[in-house]
């Protein structure tokens, strides 16, 4: 059977699901039954300096977007770093990983930018045992309008300036959590690695607002009828976390710096996806805090098996796979040319792809009698909507045209070889040229 057992950073946890910096991490009586549940690891709700106490609304703190099925596709929280005493939260800490040996629990910490403020709090925090620190340098939100959270996050200078400090003053593993509030996640997570960071977590949650009630014209979730931007996570954000996961996993400067991802993961495959970018461990928040902590046992049940279907005997054998296959658009190779094909034994004649192509993209599917829906190859430039918008899995498929074939659209015969966009017939330039 597939090991999931999880070595990042020297940092061992039974399997690579660890839950992120949030609510459901914030006291000592949640992450034990997030333990026993069989999460890998916690990363402990952010913890803050000593001094005047951090205090949370009394009101809503989430605003929520649902699917059609009431499904929670994204959830904005306006919430801040724990407003508990920091040597509480000291305290559970080191008494759980006291019981928990094996399992990984990182200190999240967000405090001013001042190098006396962390070289007082780093100590503390060591004290604990905790396996590691993690920098929050993400949250967009309340935390950021006092210049910490994002507003460090987004001045690569003060990323790595504050990451200096943390490896000066403490002697186990940083990982500097980034924000996606920024133009180019590769320019913080540059800077991470500059500071000597040992790994980067992202992506935190991104600035929002989800909703504006209509009778109130407050924007959602409402204090006494004034609303403020949040941060705004679940999976919905999953593409844009896994395009920047990709991003670090393939620049240059920051090309192998290990990654834990963050952002929309709900499932086993969620989590084998952000790994075949290069994480080796997930955090989760959104899928906790909406199914419970025993969701945990679906993604150790799920990613288990499909390891064992593909002939992975450790995660590490599949960390990274997908980075190569990751590349720029000019890189595309033009002279590969699919077609859809419609399964009629599957169809059920509903006329969704027929509706989308032929009023939204190339009216490439024909409607014949006893609509019957076929798709006309002269037209037809493979974009995928009619599989997208199909209600029937599989119903609709993309079936690559043979090397040496004529493409009835363009005319060109369809080669497997690599195009050079530079001299390609597409090109303005070449066809300048000609």
């Amino acid at each position: 059977m597939a090991d999931l057992t999880t070595d990042f950073l020297g940092i061992r946890s039974p399997n690579p699901f660890w839950l992120a910096s949030a609510p459901p991490t914030d006291k000592e009586y949640n992450v034990r039954r997030a333990f026993e549940a069989g999460w890998g690891g916690v990363v402990w709700k952010t913890l803050g300096a000593e001094g005047p106490p951090v205090v949370n609304v009394n009101g809503p703190r989430y605003g929520v977007i649902h699917g059609a099925d009431r499904r929670v596709l994204g959830l904005n929280n306006i919430e801040l770093i724990t407003d508990r005493p920091l040597e509480v939260n000291l305290e559970e800490m080191a008494r759980v990983k006291a019981d928990y040996p094996d399992r990984a629990l990182i200190a999240s910490i967000m405090v001013p930018c001042e190098e006396e403020a962390w070289k007082a709090i780093l100590p503390r925090v060591a004290e604990t045992n905790a396996d590691g620190i993690e920098l929050n340098f993400g949250c967009p939100h309340g935390m950021s309008e006092r210049g910490m959270g994002s507003a460090v996050g987004q001045v690569p200078e003060y990323i790595e300036m504050v990451t200096r400090w943390c490896k000066q003053y403490y002697d186990r593993p940083v990982i500097v959590k980034l924000t996606p509030n920024i133009t180019d996640i590769r320019k913080p997570a540059a800077a991470a690695r500059n500071g000597g960071a040992d790994a980067v977590s992202l992506i935190n949650t991104i600035n929002s607002i989800t909703s504006v009630d209509l009778d109130s014209f407050s924007p959602e979730p409402s204090i006494d009828g004034k609303g403020s931007h949040g941060g705004y996570c679940g999976p919905a954000v999953k593409p844009i976390a896994l395009s920047m996961v990709s991003e670090i996993a393939r620049h240059e400067a920051t090309r192998g710096l290990p990654i834990s991802g963050i952002g929309g993961v709900t499932t086993w495959r969620d989590a084998a996806e952000f790994m075949a970018l290069g994480c080796g461990t997930v955090q989760v928040c959104t899928a906790a805090m909406t199914y419970g902590f025993r969701i945990v046992e679906e993604m150790c049940a799920g990613l288990s098996t499909w390891m064992d279907e593909k002939g992975y005997r450790n995660v590490s054998d599949f960390v990274g796979r997908a980075v190569p296959n990751v590349t720029d658009w000019k890189n595309l190779n033009l002279n590969y040319v699919a077609k859809a094909r419609i399964d009629q034994d599957l169809c059920i004649k509903c006329g969704r792809c027929y509706a989308a192509c032929e009023d939204t993209s190339h009216q490439a599917i024909a409607m014949k009698p006893g609509r019957v829906f076929e798709v006309i190859d002269a037209e037809c430039v493979a974009c995928n909507l009619c599989v997208d918008v199909c209600p029937v899995e599989n119903c609709i498929d993309m079936v690559p045209m043979a090397a040496g074939s004529t493409d009835p659209r363009t005319g060109r015969v369809v080669s497997p070889e690599h195009a050079d966009w530079t001299t390609h017939p597409n090109n303005p330039a070449a066809q300048a040229a000609e």
